[in-house]
Order: structure tokens, then sequence, then C-alpha cells
């Protein structure tokens, strides 16, 4: 196991080195092939002469692509100091870009709005587990029956229907009409019982997706599991029906559903946009598509490393996760 754990994080750290390699190229490199003045895209292309060469020499644009990858990753370890234009702008560590429209370092704007995307996205995970599981075990071993059919009609209504129609419906009838909860969001740190009441309909909303699509995967999976020949030798044994279920098939049914998880999770650390802009909740998601319609490159480039980041990381506690549920797993 720790031979494993060893293994798995050198790969880790190499993966992680290669995704920065590949952002670097998409916002630093790739646009000087196609012609287009990586300055420009920096501070909006009616900068005036003077604040391009400016943020040009800050970010060492006319530098061998070496030098600039160099300084890059330093950033992110210990700091930077942006040197042009008469001034020195210093970007502490870990540094992912400077905001040269907004004035500010991305870092600080990362670690604001990550712990209320991360709220978003485990709260509505364990919805969507809870959910997509029982529906989708339920299905299966009622295959055929009305439960199936009311199962999966409902599964297939929440995959058609997009997040921000399903939150407007849940927003009208339960904020607006009955008022059972807040159509506001409110800081964790200030009021937790508001900042709940805030956040049930987005978390009902993007579960009901994300359990749409668990249940289908469940119960296709349940209904392979189920013809298994360990399973067949389980009842031979004469154990519970109960206990094939819950010790023998679903562990095996956790597999591809553990496999989901992570990627799921990972990607919406870099925020559910749609529906954080339903719900009007400052997370990652609403920083990203303010951040695109105002071309602030900097900031897309900080979400797009912690999200990469984050599906690295969740896809590592899955494969430990693997030796846990499955005991046909074997790390080594």
């Amino acid at each position: 196991m720790l031979t494993y754990l060893i293994r798995r994080l050198l790969a880790v750290a190499v993966m992680l080195v290669v995704i920065v390699l590949a952002v670097f190229c998409i916002f630093f490199l790739i646009p000087k092939w196609t012609g287009t003045d990586p300055a420009t895209m920096y501070v909006g292309k009616q900068a005036d002469k003077e604040a391009l060469e400016g943020v040009r020499e800050k970010l060492q644009l006319d530098e061998p692509i070496l030098l600039q990858l160099f300084e890059f990753f330093k950033g992110i370890f210990v700091g930077r100091d942006y040197v042009g234009g008469g001034t020195v702008t210093h970007c502490p560590a870990p540094c992912f870009g400077y905001s040269f429209r907004n004035e500010q370092a991305i870092w600080p704007v990362l670690t604001d709005r990550l712990p209320v995307t991360l709220y978003l996205a485990l709260g509505a995970a364990l919805l969507w587990l809870v959910i997509g599981l029982a529906v989708g075990v339920v299905s299966a071993l009622k295959r055929g029956s009305i439960w199936d059919r009311l199962g999966m009609t409902g599964a297939l209504a929440g995959v058609s229907l997009p997040v921000y129609f399903t939150g407007l419906i849940l927003l009208t009838v339960f904020a607006y009409q009955l008022g059972l909860v807040s159509n506001s969001f409110t800081p964790f740190g200030e009021n937790v019982g508001k900042w709940f009441s805030g956040m049930i309909l987005p978390w009902i909303s993007l579960a009901f997706l994300f359990g749409a699509m668990y249940a289908r995967i469940t119960r296709a999976t349940m209904l392979e599991v189920m013809g298994e020949d360990y399973i067949r030798t389980a009842r031979a044994k004469g154990l519970k029906e109960q206990t094939v279920i819950g010790k023998h098939a679903m562990r095996s049914t956790m597999t591809p559903i553990l496999t989901l998880l992570g990627i799921d999770i990972g990607a919406l650390m870099g925020g559910a946009i749609l529906t954080e802009t339903t719900f009007s909740i400052p997370g990652l998601g609403q920083a990203v598509l303010k951040a695109i319609n105002e071309r602030d490159l900097p900031l897309i480039l900080g979400v797009t490393l912690i999200t990469a980041t984050a599906v690295v990381i969740a896809n590592l506690i899955v494969d430990l996760l693997y030796g846990v549920i499955d005991p046909r797993v074997r790390l080594g």
C-alpha cells in the first residue's frame, strides 16, 4: 500500500507539472503562433501603446519562452515581481497570475471564492449520491416494475432539464411563492441558518442533474453485477438478500460510481457556472463568467489550474478508495 501511494504521489506530481506546462502554452505560447499579441489579451485591444508596452515588459513577453516559463513556475512557489512601465508590482506566493485590469493578485480571489464552490459541490454530491444510488438500486432490483419505470423516468427528466430551468422553477415555488427558503446567498460565517437556507435549492438543482446520471449508471452496473457467479454463490450459501446486496453487489457497483464521482467533484471545483449564476452564488463559476466577459485572462488561467489540480487530487483519492470498497482490487 505504501509503495502504491508513493508511486501515485509521484505520478500526481508529474501530472501537475504537465498541467502547468499545458496551461502556460495555451495562454502564452499558442497566441504567438496564431499571430495574436499576448499583451492585448491582458489589457484589451483598445489599450494605448504605452499600456501594451508596460504589460509586455512586466510579463517578459519579449524574452525567450523558456525564461517566461521559468518565471511562471517560480512565481507559483516563491512569488513574482512584475517590473515594467516604471513600476514594480509584487505578487506573493503562490502567484497564479496578476490581473492588470483589476490591479489584484489572482490567488486571493481564488481562495475567497473557492470555499463557496466547495460547499456547493460537496453538498450537492452528498445529495446526488444518496438519491442516485437509492433510485438505481431499487430500479435494478425491481426491474420492469412501476418503481423501475418511475425511477428511470425521473432520471431521464433530470438529465434532460437544464440546471437553470430547474433552479428557476424551484426559486419561484419554494422561495418567492411559499417563502420556505431564502432566495439569496448568505456567507457561512455570518449566519449558518441563513446560509443553509440559501444553499438548499442550489444543492437540489445540481443534485437533480447529477443524481439522474448516477441512478442510470447504478442501475446498469447493478444489473450486470447481480448476474455474476460470486453473487449466485453467495445466495447458494444461504446468505440473506440484504447481505448479498449490501456486502457483495454494492461493492462492485461502487467502483464506476467512485470513478465518476472523482471526475465530477474535481470538475465542479472550477465552479458550477449555471448553478452559481442562477442563484447568484459568488463562487468560482460566477468569477469565471465575469472574467470571460471582461477578458480577464489571468483569472481564467488561475481557475483552470485550480480545476485541473482538483481533478487530479480527487482521482488520487478515488484510486486509494478502490482497495477499501472492492476487496478484489489489490494496491501494490
